[in-house]
C-alpha cells in the first residue's frame, strides 16, 4: 500500500530533502524536508517555494506523485494569498477567465474575496504598511506552474504578500500545525 503523507511546510523550507544551493555544491544550509520529515521512501508530489506555505503532499507511489503534481491531470490546488490592495470585479473576472503570463496563459481559475483567514504566524511576519491595504482571496487553480499564482495576482495589479496552499485534490490542510505531518491511509 502507497505511503501517503500531509505537510504543513513553513515558510521559507525547501519542498526538497537536500540544500544542493551553495556555490560549492555542498549545499547552502536552507532549511529542507529533511528537517522534518524523517521517512524513508517519499518524495514531494509537486513543489511549493520557499517563500509560499501550506500543504505539501509526499508519497512513495510514483504513479499517485505523478497523477497529483501532472497539469495534465488538472488535479485541482487551492490557495489561499494576501494579495496587496484590494481587488475589484475587473481583477477578479480576469483570474477566473485566466491571465496571460510570460509562459502563456492560465487555466481559468475559481477566485473568491475571503475575510482574513484564521492562520499560525508566519515567521517573518508579512511587512505591515498603514498606507496600503491588503486583503485575501481564495484561488484554485488545476496547473502548477512555476509561482503561477504570484504571478496571476501581480499579473492582475495585485501582488501577492502571503500564499498558503489549503487544499490538493481532496486533501486539505485542516488542523495540522505549521512543520507538522501526518499520515493518511
Amino acid at each position: 500500500m502507497p505511503r501517503l503523507i500531509l505537510f504543513n511546510k513553513p515558510y521559507g523550507v525547501l519542498s526538497q530533502f537536500t540544500d544542493r544551493g551553495g556555490a560549492d555544491g555542498t549545499g547552502g544550509g536552507r532549511a529542507t524536508l529533511s528537517d522534518y520529515i524523517d521517512v524513508p521512501g517519499v518524495y514531494p508530489a509537486g513543489r511549493l517555494d520557499k517563500d509560499s506555505e501550506g500543504l505539501l503532499v509526499l508519497t512513495d507511489d510514483g504513479a499517485l506523485q505523478a497523477r497529483i503534481s501532472s497539469p495534465k491531470h488538472k488535479m485541482p490546488k487551492t490557495y489561499l494569498a494576501q494579495v496587496e490592495g484590494e481587488p475589484d470585479d475587473a481583477a477578479l473576472d480576469a483570474l477566473a477567465r485566466g491571465v496571460t503570463l510570460n509562459d502563456g496563459p492560465t487555466r481559468p481559475a475559481t477566485v473568491r474575496r475571503i475575510g482574513a483567514p484564521k492562520l499560525w504566524d508566519r515567521d517573518p511576519p508579512v511587512r505591515y504598511r498603514k498606507s496600503v491595504p491588503d486583503s485575501w482571496l481564495e484561488l484554485t487553480i488545476t496547473e502548477g506552474r512555476n509561482r503561477q499564482v504570484r504571478r496571476m495576482t501581480a499579473a492582475v495589479g495585485h501582488p501577492t504578500l502571503r500564499l498558503v496552499r489549503w487544499r490538493i485534490g481532496g486533501w486539505e490542510i485542516g488542523d495540522l500545525a505549521v512543520g507538522a505531518w501526518r499520515e493518511v491511509k
